[in-house]
């Protein structure tokens, strides 16, 4: 009981004359630990517990858990948490890593690749539908969500572009759900640079 008092006072000790960002002892998030750095052409701005990042390709907002805050100066943004806790600990990488996906998003954007093999398989836009020819009995229409951007540059690739990274992501994995790529003759919709395990067939 004695110890326990004694490791509280020295936390505490730390809490009170040290900032918690330098704490590289204490606090082990490297990915919370780095800064953000805001580039040119994009603003941040933080009202209550909600951030917003306006960009060139777009604006994004998301809703800050409370057990972090934030610091925005005139070109970089710090996350740092409340207190030593695990949840402050937990959300501290978490929080800063989405921060840092805002502001790619506004500012470059996302973009997923599909490619799709198979014989007589087959993509097209139409209007705001992509229409996926996958060897069904009929051709699988899917609603292209308002927030991103679906281009076949080829009929047998799919580009799914946006601002939003869990979108886009969301997005492309909805797609090669409907045809995932099969481990014999590899035919379906994989995603571009996917390593795709083949087997051997039976053999005669």
């Amino acid at each position: 009981m004695l110890m326990l008092e004694k490791k509280m006072l020295v936390v505490k000790y730390f809490v009170r004359y040290f900032k918690v960002i330098n704490l590289g002892i204490l606090l082990m998030s490297r990915i919370g630990k780095k800064q953000i750095t805001i580039p040119g052409g994009v603003n941040a701005t933080l009202e209550g517990n909600i951030l917003s990042i306006v960009g060139p390709k777009g604006t994004l907002s998301t809703e800050l858990v409370s057990d972090v805050n934030l610091e925005i100066s005139d070109n970089e943004i710090n996350v740092i948490p409340k207190d030593l806790g695990k949840r402050s600990r937990s959300m501290w990488g978490l929080t800063r890593t989405l921060v840092s996906n805002l502001i790619v998003g506004v500012s470059d954007g996302y973009k997923k690749t599909l490619e799709i093999q198979g014989v007589g398989y087959r993509a097209s836009v139409e209007g705001n539908t992509l229409k996926l020819a996958l060897g069904f009995s009929h051709d699988v229409n899917y609603k292209i969500p308002k927030e991103v951007t679906i281009n076949c540059t080829r009929p047998t690739e799919i580009t799914v572009e946006g601002i939003d990274k869990q979108i886009v992501g969301q997005t492309a994995a909805e797609i090669r759900r409907y045809r995932p790529p099969e481990p014999y003759k590899g035919k379906g919709v994989r995603y571009q640079g996917e390593f795709v395990f083949r087997k051997e067939g039976k053999k005669k």
